[in-house]
């Protein structure tokens, strides 16, 4: 019987995968605890290593924006309280009547006595030409999209998307010379317009460096779309314009929205082209966009290092600075939402 039972207790320990002494009960030891799957060894050290120096280098970078802001914001901040020439933090933002003028106008002119301070002809003129430019690249750069992801030969798909990516190495310095030599007069000729450098001009040369970027993204996620999906739609007798608007571009739709996003972000942060090619003319014409213009990011590049440390102007400067990053980070996060809820719906998850 002895033997028995001692060939029953070893056959139901080698069941449960334990040690014969830690886990008899008859000797009152504990069940021994194994470690979880893919923790039972140690991690080398030089893989730890590389693991906090990731980490190290991921933190940085959000380290390096959150400290840019806090630059930033720390140096407009003391708009709050400081006075400039009489004026009110709300004269930045309001009309106000000005010596020599009869009524409250918008005014943007630094220079001169008194100074005169007023930032909305400037985001004015960042809204009219991003807006226009985004008008003329969205279609482009998603109907070309469209057409080399589905419509054309492989050959000229080759040839074609590597030279539209080329386009966003070009640098912004050679676009916008591009735009004030060259556009600017075939614009003038071909339209008669009074102002030579304006927000066409402008946005035209602006929607250069937008194309590649809506176009990569928007290819991209074209291509993503499952290959099955169009081969069941034409099982099913769709045509193949019926398969490309009803099935391809609305899956790809939160791809194609990403990358629009992100081209408006490129669009109302570009310098060079519009300092070039907009005239610089804070003109407050909100409708007109053959006026020249003066945009936010221009008048940050081109006054900041003509006034003194600590000065109004320099204080007014740096708040443009934070609500232009304030806007690009609201942009970018409703721009995400949207994203997720499109997905959500198109995914019915």
């Amino acid at each position: 019987m002895s033997s028995v039972r001692v060939s029953l207790r070893s056959a139901r320990l080698a069941r449960v995968g334990m040690d014969d002494d830690a886990a008899d009960p008859e000797l009152g030891a504990q069940p021994v605890k194994r470690p979880p799957l893919g923790q039972g060894f140690k991690t080398p050290l030089s893989h730890r290593i590389a693991e906090k120096l990731i980490a190290l280098m991921a933190l940085s970078a959000v380290a390096a924006v959150a400290l840019i802001f806090i630059f930033v914001a720390k140096e407009a901040l003391p708009l709050a309280w400081e006075q400039l020439d009489g004026m009110r933090l709300l004269d930045l933002f309001l009309p106000r009547t000005w010596t020599g003028y009869h009524e409250a106008v918008y005014i943007w002119q630094p220079v001169g006595t008194p100074e005169k301070f007023n930032v909305v002809p400037l985001f004015l003129g960042s809204l009219k030409v991003t807006l226009l430019a985004m008008i003329f690249s969205v279609p482009l750069g998603v109907g070309c999209a469209i057409y080399l992801a589905l419509y054309a030969p492989r050959r000229m798909r080759e040839i074609v998307k590597p030279v539209i990516e080329l386009l966003a190495a070009v640098p912004s310095v050679v676009l916008g010379f591009f735009a004030l030599m060259v556009l600017a007069t075939w614009l003038q000729d071909a339209f008669g317009w009074h102002f030579r450098l304006n927000a066409a001009v402008a946005a035209v040369g602006l929607s250069l460096t937008i194309v590649p970027v809506i176009f990569t993204i928007s290819e991209d996620a074209l291509a993503a779309v499952p290959h099955s999906l169009s081969v069941a739609a034409m099982a099913l007798g769709a045509r193949k314009y019926q398969v490309a608007l009803r099935i391809i571009v609305p899956t790809a739709a939160p791809g194609i929205a990403a990358g629009v996003i992100l081209g408006f972000g490129r669009a109302i942060g570009e310098t060079m082209i519009v300092l070039m090619a907009s005239g610089n003319a804070a003109i407050m014409k909100p409708f007109d966009f053959t006026t020249s213009v003066r945009t936010v990011t221009a008048s940050i590049a081109a006054e900041l290092g003509e006034v003194a440390q600590g000065d109004p102007h320099w204080r007014v400067l740096f708040l443009l600075g934070a609500m232009l990053f304030a806007i690009t980070f609201a942009l970018n996060f409703v721009g995400s939402v949207a994203i997720r809820r499109l997905e959500k719906r198109l995914t019915a998850t």
